[in-house]
């Protein structure tokens, strides 16, 4: 289970990184296992719409037990199937790299991770930093 206080270190240290690699603004949102918010952040500068991208690589990551590269590359393979997923939940899926899988100790998906604000790659790269920082494991 991913508690508010470990959710608050992930984002910190995601924000860091991209800090340190002088990204452009990000966003950050943490979903627990059944897709529900247990933390956001948006830095200063971020547009306002970026939650619901956030939320989206997210929640597509936690509900497929994909994580968004995976999703991009059967998206990009069968997209009928990306569309298909995206009419069962509501188009809340955004199969894009920043979308990232968190996994228990017995390699459970216990969360995600959706980071988004700079290239997908970047956000990637900014996420997977948090999540080890905050001692998790991210599947990217």
């Amino acid at each position: 289970m991913i508690n508010l206080r470990k959710a608050r270190v992930l984002i910190r240290k995601t924000l860091e990184k991209a800090r340190e690699l002088d990204l452009k603004p990000l966003s950050v949102v943490v979903l627990d296992a059944g897709g529900h918010v247990q933390a956001f952040e948006r830095e200063d500068g971020a547009a306002p719409g970026r939650f619901a991208i956030a939320h989206g690589k997210a929640y597509g990551s936690v509900m497929l037990g994909m994580a968004g590269t995976a999703q991009m590359a059967r998206a990009e393979a069968q997209a009928y199937f990306m569309d298909s997923v995206n009419g069962v939940f509501g188009g809340q899926v955004i199969p894009v790299p920043g979308g990232v899988l968190i996994r228990g100790r017995k390699g459970e998906v216990i969360g995600a991770v959706g980071v988004t604000g700079d290239s997908s790659d970047n956000d990637l790269i900014a996420a997977m930093a948090g999540i080890e920082a905050a001692g998790l494991v991210g599947e990217g």
